[in-house]
C-alpha cells in the first residue's frame, strides 16, 4: 500500500481533530491540523513536505510562501473566496487552486436578507434600547430606519449562486429586484425573474437596498467607494456578505456620518478581525449618534451553520482526494495561470 498523502490545514475553523475530513479521505491522507493566522507560524519542514493544503480563510498564501511548498500538488479552499491566495504564483508553480462553491449558499442568502430586515425593521435598535431601559424605551419609534419592505427595490451586485438565492428570497417579500453582473449571460436574469442594469451606477441610483455578492478581484476591490456611495439614494441601505475589500469602509463611515446613505450592514471587513483603532470600528463601538442603529456588523458569520460547516469540510475534502488519487480537477480557479505556465514550459 502506498504512503498516504501529507495534507496540511493551516487555519482550521472547527474544534475537532478533522473527523469529517478523515471520514471522507480514509487512509489516503495524513492530515496535520493547525489553527494559525499567519503562514510563517507553520513548521517549515512540514510546508516543504506537504502534498496538499486544505485551507480556510485565516492564512494568506503569497508568492514567497508558495515557493516554499516544494512538493505541493494542489491547494483546496474549504469555502468560496480565494483572494488570500496568489493564484498566478500557484499557477506558475504548477499548483491548481480549487474552491468549494457548492456550500453555504442558503446561509449567506439568509444572512443578507436578515441583515436587511434587522435594519429595515429596527430589530437591533429595539433590543439595545430595551436592554438599557425596558420601561422608558418600550416605544416603536426609537429605531431610526423602520419602514415597509414590500415594494422596495433591491439591487443585487453579482447574480451568481448566492445573488440568485438572495433575489428569490427578496421576491418572496414582495420586493422589486434588479441586478448588475457584467459576466452574467444575457437572459439569465429573465430565468430568475429580475431586472437587469447595464452599469453599476444605474443600479446604485435605482435601488432602495444594495446587496453585494461579488468576489474580491482587482476589478471589484473598493468598488463601493466614495463615488459609488454618492450615487446611492439618501434613504438606501448597503448590505455586504461578499468580501470586505469590496467596500471602502472609511468612505462608508463618511457616507453614514453625512447622511449620504441611511444605513449599512457588513458581515465582512477588509481585515478580519479589523484593527480596533480603525475609524469605522471606533465609531461602531462608541455608537456615535450619526450611526447608532444605522450600522450593523457580524463576524464573517454569514456562511456559518453546523450544516454548512460540514458541507464545506466534506466537499473540499472530496475535491482534494479526487485530485490526489485520480487527477480529477474540480472547481479550479486558477486554470488560466496553469495553462499559461504549461505553454511556457
Amino acid at each position: 500500500m502506498s504512503e498516504p498523502f501529507l495534507v496540511v490545514t493551516p487555519d482550521a475553523q472547527y474544534a475537532d481533530d478533522g473527523e469529517v475530513e478523515r471520514e471522507v479521505a480514509g487512509d489516503s491522507i495524513r492530515l496535520e491540523i493547525f489553527r494559525e493566522r499567519g503562514f510563517a507560524r507553520l513548521p517549515p519542514d512540514l510546508v516543504a513536505r506537504a502534498d496538499a493544503f486544505l485551507i480556510w480563510h485565516e492564512v494568506a498564501f503569497n508568492r514567497g510562501d508558495i515557493a516554499k511548498m516544494e512538493r505541493c500538488r494542489v491547494i483546496v479552499r474549504a469555502g468560496v473566496g480565494f483572494d488570500h491566495v496568489d493564484l498566478a504564483a500557484a499557477g506558475e508553480a504548477g499548483i491548481p487552486v480549487c474552491n468549494t462553491p457548492d456550500y453555504g449558499t442558503s446561509e449567506v442568502a439568509d444572512h443578507a436578507i436578515a441583515l436587511m430586515l434587522a435594519l429595515a425593521r429596527g430589530i437591533v435598535s429595539y433590543q439595545d434600547a430595551l436592554r438599557g431601559d425596558p420601561f422608558g424605551a418600550f416605544n416603536p419609534w426609537v429605531a431610526p430606519l423602520v419602514g415597509r419592505i414590500r415594494s422596495r427595490r433591491l439591487g443585487i451586485v453579482g447574480l451568481g449562486r448566492i445573488g440568485t438565492a438572495t433575489a428569490l428570497r427578496a421576491k418572496a417579500f414582495g420586493m422589486d429586484v434588479i441586478a448588475f453582473d457584467p459576466y452574467l449571460p444575457r437572459g439569465q436574469e429573465i430565468a430568475v425573474g429580475v431586472g437587469r442594469t447595464e452599469t453599476l451606477g444605474e443600479l446604485l441610483a435605482a435601488s432602495d437596498v444594495v446587496s453585494l455578492h461579488t468576489p474580491l478581484t482587482d476589478e471589484t476591490r473598493d468598488m463601493i467607494d466614495a463615488a459609488a456611495l454618492a450615487a446611492m439614494q439618501p434613504h438606501a441601505l448597503l448590505i455586504n456578505t461578499a468580501r470586505g475589500g469590496v467596500v471602502d469602509t472609511v468612505a462608508l463611515l463618511d457616507a453614514l456620518r453625512s447622511g449620504r446613505i441611511a444605513g449599512a450592514a457588513l458581515d465582512v471587513l477588509p481585515r478580519e478581525p479589523e484593527d480596533p483603532d480603525h475609524p469605522l470600528i471606533r465609531a461602531f463601538v462608541a455608537q456615535e449618534p450619526p450611526i447608532a442603529g444605522r450600522l450593523l456588523l457580524t463576524p464573517h458569520a454569514a456562511w456559518s451553520s453546523p450544516e454548512s460547516s460540514r458541507d464545506a469540510r466534506r466537499l473540499s475534502t472530496e475535491t482534494l482526494v479526487a485530485y490526489l488519487n485520480k487527477g480529477e480537477l474540480r472547481n479550479c480557479v486558477n486554470e488560466s495561470f496553469l495553462s499559461a505556465a504549461r505553454n511556457l514550459s
